[in-house]
């Protein structure tokens, strides 16, 4: 699975100023407030309490993401009933063990469920916070320019792209393969100026979901210490998916030994972009997976089940970018077409923009060329047979006239020799 990180903002650059006020949950301090059953929360400090031996009441609030208050009644409940025992005194906080019956119960716990990290939120609060952090754009051509400035592309296209982002509906990318279209749909990202707030996990019915992944979750540091912490402040996420794709990536996932469940890649997605690239080359047939989202194109939700036949409704808050150089007309029906609203052919190049790749691409590489480059080497692409120009032959051929460079330990140059050369090894013969 390839994952996209926000591409459009380098990894040291903070993003403007987030409309965190949308969604901006307070520390809980009480389990009203909490949305949990104080007796899960038990079985999580116990869990956590068998990880880690000696404990105190700051280093349970820190690794399960809860308040000190709340912390504090699970403690005073668990002395209570004997299953703790406190050792000492770290300045005004309590040092403690489990008892032999609290390491028994705790054993029992873990035995069940092996969660013991940050306190999950209720599915009914992660439902409405995507739901009020759903993306909100307004972009024109000007920043479309902006947010596409890396790429050669015409503005008949990004006036195609701009409305169909504004609606943040799906998408689907068409056309001969090598024409930019994982490109054009991962720089889509770039549109979001905001942050979003994601749950470390959510609970369902007793049930724990792993949700914010460090892989597909750029972090960024909170600026307000007054946002409840089982909340991870990320840029939108963005993932690509391609013919690695099968039907279970898209279900919940239980892992047998820990009990714990992995969100599937939409459910991560959610509040971001999810590409499917190669559409129509993946295990799973088209067919399968456009009727297995029907209802979330259309309606925007989601259907999930645990293991043991418990079904629940989440928010299908994604935009869903369709990438193909098959024909759309064979992929799917009309039905399932009239779902996606944006169809965008991305077309083969002309010769003035295959030149401005050309100059473009050689130049950030640093590889000189002669003025009538551009025009040879669209003339050498063109032979054999082949009627049209695309968006990756400047890059790929300039990658080969390296190669050449570096094989003969010399500096590279796009001459007419080393051009045919790279072209000759790039095109297959018929």
């Amino acid at each position: 699975m390839r994952i996209s990180l926000n591409r459009g903002l380098s990894e040291n650059t903070e993003p403007p100023p987030s409309p965190l006020c949308r969604f901006a949950p307070p520390v809980p301090n009480t389990f009203e407030d909490l949305g949990l059953n104080q007796s899960f929360v038990v079985d999580l400090v116990l869990r956590r309490l068998l990880l880690e031996g000696f404990s105190s009441l700051r280093s349970l609030s820190q690794a399960l993401k809860l308040a000190i208050s709340i912390i504090d009644i699970v403690f005073k409940h668990l002395r209570a009933q004997q299953l703790i025992e406190v050792k000492g005194m770290v300045g005004n906080d309590y040092s403690f063990v489990l008892t032999a019956a609290g390491r028994q119960m705790a054993s029992d716990r873990f035995a069940l469920l092996q969660y013991a990290s940050a306190a999950p939120v209720s599915l009914t609060e992660y439902v409405a916070a995507t739901k009020m952090q759903s993306a909100q754009v307004q972009v024109d051509r000007v920043a479309m320019r902006g947010a596409f400035n890396d790429l050669v592309v015409s503005d008949r296209l990004l006036d195609q792209l701009g409305p169909a982002l504004i609606s943040q509906n799906s998408i689907f990318l068409y056309g001969p393969s090598g024409n930019g279209k994982t490109s054009v749909a991962e720089r889509m990202l770039r549109i979001y100026q905001d942050t979003i707030l994601m749950p470390y996990a959510v609970e369902v019915d007793n049930q724990v979901i792993q949700l914010y992944d460090p892989v597909v979750h750029h972090r960024v540091e909170m600026g307000s210490q007054d946002i409840d912490p089982r909340w991870v402040r990320c840029k939108r996420p963005c993932i690509v998916v391609g013919g690695e794709l099968v039907p279970n990536m898209l279900e919940l996932r239980l892992d047998d030994a820990s009990g714990i469940y992995a969100a599937p890649l939409q459910m991560k997605a959610n509040n971001g972009i999810f590409i499917i690239d190669d559409f129509g080359r993946q295990m799973i047939s088209p067919r399968d997976l456009l009727n297995r989202w029907i209802v979330p194109l259309d309606r925007r939700v989601d259907y999930l089940s645990l293991r043991y036949g418990v079904k629940f409704q989440i928010p299908f808050e994604t935009m869903v970018v369709f990438s193909t150089n098959l024909d759309p007309s064979e992929l799917a029906d009309e039905a399932f077409l009239r779902r996606i609203r944006n169809k965008i052919l991305i077309e083969p190049v002309e010769a003035e923009v295959f030149d401005q790749i050309f100059h473009r691409v050689f130049t950030d590489r640093q590889v000189k060329f002669e003025d009538d480059a551009p025009q040879y080497l669209r003339s050498l692409c063109l032979q054999e047979g082949r009627e049209e120009l695309r968006a990756c032959y400047p890059h790929d051929i300039c990658n080969l006239l390296l190669s050449i460079s570096r094989y003969e330990q010399r500096a590279a140059f796009a001459s007419k020799e080393d051009l045919s050369r790279a072209v000759n090894l790039y095109f297959a013969k018929d």
